[in-house]
């Protein structure tokens, strides 16, 4: 059995339909830090698919739903559930892609001001940007106002 040609069935299949566009952010919204970190109150968001074991994995195909994780969560109760990466080193330390202890250890040193409760993980991997702006960034634009967020550390993966 030969290999299937993946673009040009690809090609075929989708004849009929526009060409896929491709999101261009002309520009990205910028406000400058005017807190100093070690005063500030940080968010932590990740596009990990990391989800506490007791919560619902994420599904593969664009999910835009959000897990919280509390800021005390243990990291051994958490669990990676994402299509568009290896997940192995993930799963054998969540940090790597979700670094809430390695947060919680500057709090504690006095490098940041607060880790913010509760943390944030989605999967990333969402093919429609619509759905982006419209689901996952006003869910966390109003996280980040109702908790004071001065700072959000994003880990994209």
């Amino acid at each position: 059995m030969n290999p299937i040609q993946y673009i040009p069935r690809t090609r075929e299949l989708y004849s009929d339909y526009p060409p896929y566009r491709w999101v261009v952010n002309e520009d990205a919204p910028w406000t400058a830090i005017t807190t100093p970190v070690s005063k500030s109150r940080v968010a932590l968001v990740s596009s990990s698919g990391v989800h506490l074991d007791d919560q619902e994995p994420f599904h593969i195909n664009d999910d835009t739903s959000v897990r919280e994780i509390p800021r005390n969560a243990q990291v051994e109760k958490l669990r990676v559930t994402h299509f568009g990466y290896r997940t192995d080193d993930a799963k054998k330390d969540p940090n790597c892609v979700f670094p809430i202890e390695r947060l919680r250890e500057l709090e504690d040193e006095g490098f940041l001001g607060a880790l913010k409760d509760p943390c944030f993980t989605f999967m990333g991997g969402i093919y429609s940007a619509r759905r982006v702006r419209r689901d996952l960034a006003t869910y966390f634009q109003q996280q980040f106002v109702r908790q004071q967020v001065d700072l959000v550390f994003l880990v994209p993966v």
